[in-house]
């Protein structure tokens, strides 16, 4: 058996507030809600990142987003005035993390070929 899509589900605490900041870094609103809650962003290949209120896990969520281009990802950030956490530059991948209003990572990559 192979796995061939994986998606992402972020535990935050107040899910209106996060909403807003997701929007505003995917720079669109989610494309459901379904019940109140989840909302979800879909992705171009069908992968999805849904948002969920537990107080009780809010901050201990990660997420990956794979990129094309990094550097204008990393503008991007800049302008909007997002802290850069971490960012790492090898021969192999590029990576830059932000955090959420809860302390969740959002990793964006991308692989150098």
């Amino acid at each position: 058996m192979t796995v061939r899509n994986a998606s992402a589900g972020i535990a935050v605490s107040n899910l209106g507030v996060s909403r807003d900041w997701y929007q505003k870094l995917f720079g669109r609103e989610p494309h459901t809600n379904p019940t109140d809650e989840p909302f979800q962003w879909v992705f171009p290949t069908g992968e999805w990142i849904r948002l969920f209120a537990s107080r009780s896990l809010a901050g201990s969520s990660s997420v990956t987003l794979v990129e094309d281009d990094l550097g204008k990802r990393l503008t991007d950030l800049r302008a909007a005035r997002y802290d850069i956490k971490k960012l790492v530059d090898s021969d192999r991948i590029k990576v830059a993390i932000i955090e959420d209003p809860d302390g969740n990572e959002v990793a964006f990559v991308q692989r150098q070929v």
